[in-house]
């Protein structure tokens, strides 16, 4: 599915500055950014450099110092924190390092968890299929390789059916086969459900299956790159 024009994002000197005492920590320095619906958007940087606060605010996560971000027509940075709850609710998904399923729980019942309190959730069996788990649905995690669980806390992330799809370190604690795998799910989900999807690693070889890539440093986006030909994972040399 082709990126569509319409914003998603933008945000407009998104500064973020954490203190303890008299020091001052500027995670973030002023960063503009837009995203388009359906965009896959690969951000990249050395550990430090803002790459997760960027995400933790544009996802509802952690609020800004200064500057502006929406999504859509809705100021994020206006929201106090129950409307921030409530975009997290009904819009994102996350999907992160470490799994986080719920251990004496199936694969299926870890999804179905998502949909209970999704306003426009999709059906359980559905997500499992858009990750390849239909067959290992009534398996616990457990009993499940780590790729495996990986792509079930994928299908959790987007059974709510999600316009955002935010994944931090996705394929970090996988070896690169599993990552491959867990990569190929991601992109189906991007095609499949149309989810604008924002994917932080710290393997540059990822970027090739962006539409987009973006590099942070020093708390600054400091390179913007537009792919004219996204591969496909498998088709990436790690």
């Amino acid at each position: 599915m082709a990126p569509d024009p319409t914003p998603v994002f933008r945000a407009k000197g998104l500064t973020k500055v954490y203190r303890s005492g008299a020091q001052e920590v500027h995670a973030l320095r002023g960063v503009d950014f837009t995203a388009r619906q359906g965009e896959f958007i690969v951000i990249l940087g050395p550990s430090g450099s803002g790459k997760s606060t960027f995400l933790n605010i544009v996802g509802g996560l952690d609020t800004a110092s200064a500057g502006q971000a929406w999504f859509g027509q809705d100021e994020l940075t206006a929201m106090d924190e129950r409307g921030l709850t409530r975009y997290r609710r009904n819009h994102v998904g996350f999907v992160f390092q470490f799994y986080n399923l719920v251990p004496s729980l199936t694969a299926r019942e870890n999804v179905a968890l998502v949909t209970e309190i999704a306003p426009r959730p999709m059906p359980v069996e559905k997500a499992l299929a858009l990750v390849g788990l239909s067959e290992r649905a009534d398996h616990f995690p457990a009993q499940l390789s780590g790729g495996e669980q990986q792509r079930v806390a994928i299908a959790r992330a987007i059974a709510k059916n999600p316009e955002v799809l935010l994944c931090d370190e996705p394929t970090g604690a996988l070896d690169s086969a599993t990552g491959i795998r867990v990569l190929e799910a991601l992109t189906e989900v991007n095609r499949s459900v149309g989810a604008t999807t924002l994917v932080i690693t710290h393997n540059a070889a990822i970027r090739e299956i962006a539409d987009r890539v973006l590099r942070f440093a020093d708390g600054r986006i400091v390179e913007e790159t537009v792919n004219t030909l996204r591969k496909a994972p498998s088709e990436v040399s790690w």
